[in-house]
This record gives C-alpha cells, sequence and structure tokens, in this order.
C-alpha cells in the first residue's frame, strides 16, 4: 500500500528522481537541448482529497534539501488505506510551472507532464516483475510492491536511497513547479496528493 501511494506518487516522481532511486526503466529519452538536472529542492507536499479519500499519505519526508543529482537521499513516509487498491487503478496528474505570479499547466509530452496513467499496476509490474521479491527497504518493512494493496497501515522508516544522473527534456526549464496526483478506480477517488518542487539543471 505505502508502495502504491508512493508509487502514485512515483508517477508525479518522474519529477522528483528522489523516489526513482535503483535500477528503473529509462522514462526519459536523450534528446538535442536536453539538459542534466543537478538540484531539486523546496520540496513539499499535502493531501488534497475530501474525508471520505479511503487513502491517505499520513507523513513523507525527503532530505536533504536541496537533493543533489547525483546524490543520496533520504526518504520515510506512511500511508493508511481504508480500502484494498486494486487493478486498474488510474493516476491524472496536472503539473504547473510558475511564470511569474501565474502558473502554466504543462501539456503531457513523452508520458511527462500533465499525463494519465491509467494502469498503475502495470507500471509497477515493468518497475518489478512479477514473481521477483520486492527491493529493499520494501521487502524488510513488509511493504507490497504489487497490486492488490490491502488496506491498513504501512509505514517507510527513514531510508537511504542513491539518485542517477537524470535527463530532463528542453522543455523543462529551471523553476518552481507543483503537481497534482489523484488516485482513482473505476471512476471513485482513492487518494489525491500535491507536490511542490523546484528544479536546477545544468
Amino acid at each position: 500500500m505505502l508502495c502504491a501511494g508512493l508509487a502514485l506518487a512515483l508517477c508525479a516522481l518522474q519529477f522528483v528522481p528522489a523516489a526513482l532511486a535503483g535500477p528503473q526503466p529509462q522514462l526519459l529519452v536523450e534528446r538535442s537541448g536536453a539538459r542534466r538536472l543537478s538540484k531539486v529542492g523546496g520540496f513539499a507536499w499535502e493531501n488534497c482529497g475530501d474525508k471520505r479519500d479511503p487513502v491517505v499519505l499520513q507523513s513523507l519526508s525527503v532530505a536533504p534539501d536541496p537533493i543533489s543529482i547525483p546524490g543520496s537521499l533520504r526518504v520515510s513516509a506512511a500511508v493508511k488505506s481504508g480500502k484494498t487498491m486494486s487493478s486498474p487503478l488510474k493516476a491524472a496528474l496536472v503539473v504547473e510551472k510558475a511564470l511569474g505570479d501565474l502558473w502554466i499547466q504543462l501539456p503531457c509530452i513523452d508520458q511527462m507532464g500533465s499525463c494519465t496513467y491509467n494502469d498503475v499496476c502495470s507500471i509497477l509490474d515493468e518497475f518489478i516483475p512479477p514473481g521477483t521479491p520486492c527491493p529493499e527497504p520494501l521487502l524488510t518493512y513488509g511493504i507490497p510492491c504489487h497490486c492488490p494493496f490491502k488496506a491498513g497501515s504501512y509505514s517507510l522508516p527513514a531510508s537511504d536511497f542513491d539518485v542517477p544522473d537524470v535527463e530532463l527534456p528542453s522543455w523543462m526549464t529551471n523553476g518552481n513547479y507543483r503537481v497534482r496526483v489523484v488516485v482513482s478506480n473505476g471512476g471513485e477517488e482513492l487518494s489525491c496528493v500535491k507536490l511542490a518542487f523546484s528544479l536546477h539543471s545544468h
């Protein structure tokens, strides 16, 4: 469940490589004008669903601030779910970038930006093939990494991760960003989380 909540946030975390530590599929295509991400800072989060949402992110801590890329970071998190989450899980992202006093919504380009992922369970299966053990530290703390995710409370104590080099597409310029992630199943909203952060590249 924590993996789902975080992986939900992981879809959003295409922009926060903090959560993409370890071997991962290549999400970004190298292209002319691409730059290397050097720092992610000002990380903040909040729940944005109504009080009826069954899945709530109770805590999420990412340190240091800013995060150097490549580098290491420490993550802790806790998720509480009052309902089993099963396939198909849909995650809809709205990604905005600050432009002066305005927030401009970014389009979905190459599966980055304001995209909708209709089957998060399949995405998780690509990251962690079915039948293989969940990676550490999920395995140690009994956190599942495949659908369905049973109702309950799950927590990840402070754990260290290595963050690899990350390429940003040319249209993702330095600045402040915010992401709203809504997770649903069959039209029923299960969770809503907002993330905010700044990107610095070179």
